[in-house]
């Protein structure tokens, strides 16, 4: 009960941070963007809109700044056992993430919000691409450390405890590089529904064709449909990416019980879960599993239970098996979400080119309650990812019942879990309405 607790407290405080994050990354590359216009035309459209979508950019960060600093706390409250295990590798990305990524981020950033009427224009628009620099450093480290935990790499094992050996096979983990471009591009399209919901809000409102919206609604349009597609190609090489390396984990994103060859991908299914081996599936795509596992029209995908044989033979008794539904769904949730993205994105598109879309009501409306479709894929995905890793916490070396730490009671789990729920709904709640509350401010001058 004490690991169970353990593991729904990190999840409610990684969950409540990955919210703010994908935002700030996605939105300080298009602040980028804008700011880098007005620089180049001089029109004072850009730069209202520059520090219209920049002050979402800093309420975002404020908050999620403060849901990401529990988490360093509880790998030594927590999961000291881990930590201890794996500290020596695992320390290094953080610390470099802590020393140069979050310190770059969050120095340009104070000089960006200060330095409008003290820096030259140049100057000032270099500080918020440096703060674009600074949150995708910071996303890769953390990202680099995740990655090692789903596949260890540049390690060697003494007195039966991980010692780094080989940094530069941490930097060019496979896992890492495409996951890492994975969040990168996810964050981006994050960013842009973030900032579509907000300009095509204001249009709907002011009725006003000539709203300086317009511009960042087809900034918006233009970098959400190419980025989402590239996103959607780079998720399923990670996913080949992952099969190799992980092969539990995307059998059981198909509730894949059986070896089969060729496979076919079922677009919904009754049943498959752990304790329901035959399930039963509804609108089968033949082959389109193989596509997706292997990049091979026949290839094979090792099902749930010859894998669970293997994983015993080789680590002991025990049962290897993450949990299938929230592995089937989650990339279900990831999958047709984005696909009903890029139908959105393409009809936008579409009455961008015959310039219609101050005037189509509908899409408008489509475009302001899209923004909920991006946080939902971006939790399936965290989901789907660390899910998929149990019951490992380093996969093939700690189990995540070895990682908890000895010492920490019930008692305290409760407590702390009760409080961290109560101070981040807090702290989503008022995220939230002040996003929405000066979103809306824009409307009335």
């Amino acid at each position: 009960m004490t690991l169970d607790l353990a593991r729904w407290q990190f999840a409610l405080t990684s969950i409540n941070h990955f919210f703010f994050v994908p935002i700030t990354i996605g939105l300080a590359f298009l602040i980028a963007m804008l700011q880098t216009a007005w620089h180049r035309t001089s029109r004072p459209e850009f730069l209202r809109l520059t520090k219209f979508f920049g002050t979402l950019l800093v309420i975002n960060v404020a908050v999620g700044v403060v849901t990401g600093l529990v988490q360093e706390f509880e790998f030594g409250m927590n999961w000291s056992a881990y930590s201890r295990m794996v500290g020596n590798v695992f320390g290094a990305p953080l610390a470099m993430e802590g020393l140069a990524a979050f310190f770059l981020e969050s120095t340009f950033l104070g000089l960006w919000i200060f330095g409008w009427d003290k820096l030259s224009r140049r100057v000032h628009l270099l500080t918020i691409w440096l703060v674009f620099l600074g949150t995708i450093l910071s996303a890769a480290f953390i990202l680099m450390a995740n990655s090692w935990m789903q596949h260890p790499v540049g390690y060697r094992l003494v007195h039966g405890q991980p010692q780094l050996t080989d940094i530069w096979a941490v930097f060019t983990n496979p896992v890492f590089l495409w996951s890492y471009a994975h969040v990168v591009l996810d964050s981006v399209v994050t960013g842009a529904a973030v900032m579509l919901a907000v300009s095509a809000w204001q249009l709907r409102k002011s009725r006003d064709t000539a709203s300086p919206f317009g511009h960042s609604l087809r900034l918006a349009l233009a970098i959400f449909v190419p980025v989402l597609l590239l996103d959607m190609f780079v998720g399923s090489e990670l996913g080949v990416i992952e099969a190799r390396y992980q092969p539990m984990k995307i059998a059981a994103a198909e509730a894949q019980w059986t070896t089969c060859q060729p496979c076919s991908f079922s677009l919904f299914q009754i049943g498959g879960g752990n304790n329901d081996h035959t399930p039963t599936q509804i609108f089968e795509i033949p082959h389109l599993l193989s596509l997706l596992a292997t990049n091979s029209w026949n290839g094979k995908v090792i099902g749930l239970s010859p894998l669970q044989s293997q994983y015993s033979a080789r680590f002991g008794p025990g049962y290897y098996v993450p949990n299938v539904f929230i592995q089937y769904w989650s990339m279900r949730v990831m999958a047709y979400l984005a696909g009903l993205l890029l139908l959105l994105g393409l009809w936008g598109l579409l009455l961008m080119r015959r310039r219609k879309v101050p005037r189509s009501r509908w899409f408008l409306l489509a475009a302001t309650w899209a923004v909920i479709a991006p946080l939902a894929m971006n939790t399936a995905g965290w989901l789907l990812t660390e899910s998929g890793r149990q019951p490992w916490v380093v996969q093939g070396i700690l189990l995540t019942k070895h990682g908890v730490s000895p010492s920490v009671s019930f008692t305290d789990l409760v407590i702390s879990m009760v409080a961290f729920g109560l101070l981040y709904t807090a702290l989503a709640v008022l995220d939230a309405v002040l996003m929405i509350r000066y979103s809306r401010r824009e409307a009335a001058t």
